[in-house]
């Protein structure tokens, strides 16, 4: 099957990816997002796979864990953040999290990679204090783990801008039985508050540690304190002399300037928070966007990585192809929620509440379709990349109170190329026009000019 971004179904909002090869079949372990939630994370863990062989096809594997496990969430008052999950040195399966309004780790385990998880316990010292409550313990927050013999390496951290008090990712080794502390913190990445003359300038520790090892390299993946990439460090020991290699995606593509100046960003920018894989022997990075015009309704994207001789790799666009790296081909029928660049002209490119933004009809769970809302004058909806070859015109499905004309082009400002015109409907209607896209594989950008405020549902290259 063709791999799109977002690789899950646009009503479901997986965000905080962290990927894992398992036998045959590639899992994705993440927070839950709801649609339209009010907060971050609301809904139990679920668990995603796909088969190594075909990428695009995903399989709900269904609740892992609920948020009422946790001995102390049985009413379910607090949120079940980003989680990490390890084959332990028994060979069952251990998911380490931190609910919010708490500083410590708790653990699940479970026989199978995406059966139920049961609870486990809290990680501690060997005295049975918690990690993250011993004097001089800083809080603990969304662990990353990585199991090698009977060490368990445990990385935790949140590090917000200018905050003194946090002093950057933290290393910490547990031991066989996967909860008792070994070796105590260490911190291996700075904040940004002690990042001066490390390297890390400018793309120091804020959250999301996460870890993978390549060849001899330990790679640490990290959101930076500007918060929309995802950052990678190297190291030839777990603990410790990581090195800044650079930034591996940015949600708003800032840092790419093939088509745009390096410095804009091309979708609405926020958190992020995901990490890298090898799959095949081709790696890749899993990260988030936002939908619906909040922080609350994130979805997993992922992108195929180029190495770089340095052990770092090359910052990957984002695209609405995905894990492929391949073009799609143009002349079929494409949601418009697969868009990977989505703005207004001349926004400062973070959400608003009149953005143009991808949203669903219903509640959350509806498995209705997604589509672009708040089509306005000045919308730019990019998709990257089609493989084009003798089309001649472009169909848009479109609803809502809007009058105008979409402008096909091959760059975000550049030639017109074909003109859509469309006016309001209360249902979804189709509009065509002929369209002159010379064949080859290219980004295609949808400018609409007009008046109103409408909805695009899907376009279609014949």
């Amino acid at each position: 099957m063709k791999t799109l971004n977002p690789y899950l179904p646009s009503w479901e909002y997986i965000p905080d990816g962290e990927p894992y090869v398992f036998g045959d079949r590639v899992y994705v372990y993440g927070s839950h997002d709801l649609y339209n939630g009010h907060v971050f994370c609301l809904g139990d863990y679920v668990c995603w796979s796909a088969p190594v062989s075909d990428l695009g096809n995903w399989r709900y594997e269904g609740v892992i864990y609920e948020k009422t496990q946790d001995p102390r969430n049985r009413d379910g008052s607090m949120c079940l953040y980003a989680p990490d999950v390890t084959r332990g040195v028994d060979g069952r399966y251990y998911l380490y999290y931190v609910p919010d309004h708490v500083c410590n780790v708790s653990v699940a385990v479970c026989d199978e990679p995406a059966g139920k998880y049961e609870f486990y316990g809290f990680v501690r010292y060997p005295d049975g204090t918690l990690l993250g409550s011993a004097p001089g313990d800083e809080p603990q927050f969304d662990p990353g783990v990585l199991t090698e013999g009977e060490r368990t390496y445990l990385y935790t951290g949140f590090c917000g801008r200018g905050d003194a008090s946090r002093h950057g990712a933290m290393a910490t080794v547990l031991g066989p039985d996967m909860l008792t502390v070994v070796e105590a913190p260490v911190i291996i990445a700075p904040g940004s508050v002690y990042s001066a003359g490390t390297g890390f300038e400018g793309h120091a520790f804020f959250e999301a540690p996460s870890i993978r090892r390549r060849g001899e390299l330990y790679c640490f993946v990290y959101s930076s304190e500007v918060m929309h990439e995802l950052c990678l460090a190297t190291s030839t020991s777990p603990t410790g002399g990581f090195t800044y290699r650079g930034v591996l995606v940015s949600n708003g593509d800032i840092g790419i300037g093939t088509y745009k100046p390096s410095s804009l960003p091309s979708a609405y920018i926020a958190n992020n928070h995901g990490s890298i894989i090898e799959i095949n022997g081709e790696w890749y990075i899993f990260y988030h966007r936002h939908t619906n015009g909040t922080w609350y309704s994130r979805q997993g994207c992922a992108e195929k990585l180029v190495p770089l001789p340095d052990g770092g790799f090359r910052q990957a666009e984002i695209t609405s192809s995905g894990m492929s790296g391949e073009p799609l081909p143009a002349k079929a029928e494409y949601p418009a929620y697969i868009a990977c660049n989505l703005y207004l002209e001349g926004s400062p490119g973070r959400f608003g509440v009149d953005c143009p933004k991808i949203v669903q009809d219903g509640r959350d769970g509806d498995r209705e379709q997604g589509y672009i809302a708040n089509v306005q004058d000045s919308t730019i909806i990019g998709f990257k990349y089609f493989e084009f070859e003798g089309v001649s015109s472009l169909t848009v499905s479109m609803r809502g109170y809007i009058d105008g004309a979409f402008e096909l082009a091959l760059s975000p400002q550049g030639e017109t190329l074909g003109r859509i015109p469309v006016h309001g409907s209360n249902i979804w209607c189709s509009h065509s026009a002929p369209v002159n896209v010379p064949d080859g594989v290219r980004a295609v950008y949808l400018r609409f000019r007009g008046g109103g405020n409408g909805q695009l549902r899907a376009i279609e290259f014949k």
